[in-house]
């Protein structure tokens, strides 16, 4: 396919951001700027539709390539390419964005215009980290990210915003000063930026420790790992409930990504010497979260918690350095990424209509919003792992793979299982029974436009968990030839 996909859908809603900033404001209505932002997410969702449609699943390396000097002394380009596990995060991305327009067409009152432009500036940037295979490209990108989504905390968030938003801040840009000194070092040891070219270069078993470790202070915060997730339930309290769904769905995502489409492939060594460590903060992420979400009182706080339990589950398949951990993590990626996005929608739903995300403030909700309760269950029972469930795919193959790993690994895995219902079913059951609060008994249920992105959300959720193969007939030939030999 020789037309230039990947760069239209990073200029598509770059374009569409630029052409809505300069446009007069005061001419326009909110449901307008909105309106516009729905067309432009839209058609870059059909767009990339295309990329599923034409790839070749036959195929080794990556498709759609598209090739332009930037800096020719140091080999840096603009250098652009998809394979298997870029394109369902492409999907994800592009899937999302229009339902985070959807959710906010009410909530969002003022500085309408700007809230648009930066989520799809946001759209932009990720898509942009997916598709690069230029290690500089793919730093531009990955740090660019980090600007809308500051600026849509700062502005759209809580009362405690500004705290929330400087702690993320200084947290990722802490973690990406490093990343970009080893950067620095590959390029002039390799003399290249492409991505390729690097993958095949044999680094000394010592300094790819060290470049190992400055990948990994920026990865595992965006993901987030054990000890560094302290940001991630402060931002999400205080993002605008579009926010956290794009945080939780596709953001958390980039570290992951970073893990297995940089970290590992570049520094093998490193890799199986840090297992031990990758293991042991993960166990850690996905225990001690959970207690933690166990305690919480705000709604919000708790799925926060929970993101970080999950993604603990992903490192450890992506570690496991097998291709049955591999899918797993990855199919947990795209799983926790609709789920997820889909839990924050319903706590939004109901702090829309009584401002307050207080689970002792709701009771017998499923007596006055049923619709409402029945997406709850779906949602909170694939987050539990129940099968037929997208959740439950990725988590088994992850506690599969960790077998012939170590048997304690395996338990910790397991106990992270019940840890995840424990608190789950406790919110829905405290949330949805029991006797109907005065003060919550005029709440309304599901609107239309609400029903259809739940409707959609939750069709892919069961989708995936009845029929996985989709998923791993497309990623199965990129992660494989990812793995160690």
């Amino acid at each position: 396919m020789s037309f230039p996909i990947l760069s239209l859908l990073i200029l598509t809603p770059l374009i569409g951001a630029l052409t809505l900033s300069l446009s007069n404001s005061s001419q326009l209505k909110n449901k307008t700027i909105f309106l516009s932002g729905l067309w432009i997410s839209t058609g870059e969702f059909l767009l990339s539709l295309l990329l599923p449609i034409f790839y070749d699943q036959s195929q080794n390396g990556y498709q759609f390539k598209e090739f332009h000097t930037w800096f020719d002394k140091f080999d840096i380009n603009y250098y652009l390419g998809v394979d298997g596990v870029s394109i369902p995060l492409i999907l994800l991305t592009t899937f999302l964005v229009p339902i985070c327009l959807l959710c906010s067409w009410n909530s969002i009152q003022h500085r309408v215009k700007e809230f648009v432009v930066y989520f799809l500036l946001l759209e932009s940037f990720i898509i942009g980290v997916f598709v690069s295979i230029d290690i500089v490209i793919f730093y531009v990108f990955f740090e660019a990210v980090l600007i809308p989504m500051f600026l849509i905390i700062g502005i759209w968030g809580g009362d405690n915003r500004l705290y929330a938003t400087f702690k993320f801040f200084l947290y990722t840009l802490a973690g990406s000063v490093l990343m970009l000194l080893g950067i620095i070092y590959i390029i002039s040891i390799t003399g290249t930026g492409n991505i390729e070219i690097i993958d095949e270069f044999i680094f000394d078993n010592q300094i790819q420790l060290i470049l190992f470790l400055c990948f990994f202070a920026s990865f595992a915060v965006k993901v987030p790992m054990f000890p560094f997730h302290t940001w991630l339930p402060d931002a999400h309290v205080q993002a605008p409930t579009s926010g956290s769904v794009i945080l939780a769905g596709v953001l958390l995502k980039l570290g992951a990504y970073g893990f297995m489409r940089l970290s590992i492939p570049f520094f093998e060594y490193a890799s199986i010497y840090f297992q031990p460590l990758i293991f042991t903060l993960s166990c850690i992420a996905i225990v001690y979260t959970s207690i933690v979400a166990l305690r919480q009182s705000d709604m919000k706080k708790m799925i926060a918690y929970s993101s970080v339990a999950h993604m603990g589950f992903v490192t450890i398949g992506i570690f496991t350095l097998t291709q049955d951990g591999m899918n797993g993590a990855y199919f947990q990626m795209i799983s926790h990424g609709i789920v997820s996005a889909a839990l924050f929608l319903i706590v939004g739903v109901v702090y829309e209509r009584h401002h307050t995300r207080m689970i002792t403030d709701y009771s017998g909700v499923s007596n006055i919003m049923p619709r409402y309760s029945f997406f709850f269950m779906i949602f909170m029972l694939s987050s539990v792992g129940l099968p037929g469930t997208s959740g439950f795919v990725g988590e088994f193959l992850v506690i599969i793979s960790t077998i012939s790993v170590n048997v304690y690994l395996t338990i910790f895995t397991a106990v992270g299982v019940i840890l995840g219902a424990s608190y789950m079913l406790l919110l829905y059951k405290n949330i949805n029974f029991g006797d109907i609060k005065i003060e919550i008994k005029n709440l309304t249920d599901l609107s239309r436009i609400e029903l259809f992105y739940f409707s959609l959300l939750a069709i892919l959720t069961i989708f995936l968990g009845v029929y996985p193969k989709i998923l791993f007939q497309m990623i199965d030939q990129s992660i494989n030839i990812g793995i160690l030999s």
